[in-house]
């Protein structure tokens, strides 16, 4: 637990310090008003040169206020609530002093933010090994253990999947093609409704897996939504369904009671 808690107060600090700086504040008002940026367009109007704006982006992505995504060969920086929700918790909910609930109303705009470029990323950090997220991923047996479907497939490119319940009734409330499979560093799947037209409301999810020392990186895409109201939909789902996988991946269980039946906020 005290190891845990030096992680935490490590990641504040970190998030603490960047917040410090005018510039790194300036570039987070940036994005949340248009996210998904690029570091030309991060650049625009700003008196400071490439580089310094790149050092000023590495210490918000270090300290988790930010997540990049490559797209060809542009590099795109998205806002991470994950950083904004822990100052939250540890800070807001916990004295809550009215001039702090501003860092609440960040986050809240910083969710709101994502929009089409893509059009949902979530990025968490697991103790665990690139092997074990993508196990937890693909096996159909673990899927239903932290999100209460089973992902099945063969997971071979061009090859069906669904996503199917566990009630005995095998009745799949997501089905797609699995688009690439490289195990264990990506995975990319079409989502649609079984009984949709074709063409119609499909969308697109790719897990990324990057192992550093000790730990691994998830970063989750769902693009091509239909609308911002499937887009709230989904951001509250993977939030719940990632956490779940966190703590079935560190501990060995899900979290006692599952995230997505909480009522919201």
């Amino acid at each position: 637990m005290l190891a845990y808690c030096e992680v935490v107060n490590d990641r504040m600090n970190a998030a603490f310090k960047a917040l410090a700086d005018p510039t790194r504040r300036l570039l987070l008002d940036r994005l949340f008003v248009a996210n998904g940026q690029s570091l030309g367009e991060l650049c625009d109007s700003l008196d400071m040169s490439r580089q310094a704006v790149t050092q000023h982006l590495t210490m918000l992505e270090d300290a988790n206020l930010i997540s990049t995504v490559r797209q060809g060969r542009a590099k795109l920086h998205y806002l991470n609530p994950v950083a904004l929700e822990e100052i939250r918790e540890r800070w807001i909910n916990k004295f809550e002093v009215p001039r702090l609930r501003a860092l609440s109303t960040v986050k809240r705009i910083a969710e709101e933010a994502m929009t089409d470029k893509p059009s949902f990323v979530y990025v968490t950090y697991i103790a665990s090994t690139a092997d074990n997220v993508w196990k937890a991923l693909t096996d159909a047996q673990a899927t239903a253990e932290y999100w209460g479907h089973s992902n099945v497939s063969d997971w071979q490119p061009g090859s069906t999947w669904e996503h199917r319940r566990i009630d005995g009734s095998n009745i799949a409330d997501v089905v797609g093609t699995v688009v690439e499979s490289n195990p264990p560093s990506r995975l990319v799947t079409t989502w649609a409704y079984p009984n949709g037209e074709p063409g119609v409301d499909i969308s697109r999810v790719s897990f990324d897996i990057e192992a550093f020392g000790a730990i691994v990186r998830l970063t989750v895409k769902h693009t091509d939504l239909a609308d911002e109201s499937a887009r709230m939909e989904v951001a509250g789902g993977w939030s719940a369904v990632l956490s779940n996988l966190k703590s079935y991946l560190e501990t060995g269980s899900t979290l006692p009671v599952a995230p997505w039946e909480m009522p919201a906020g």
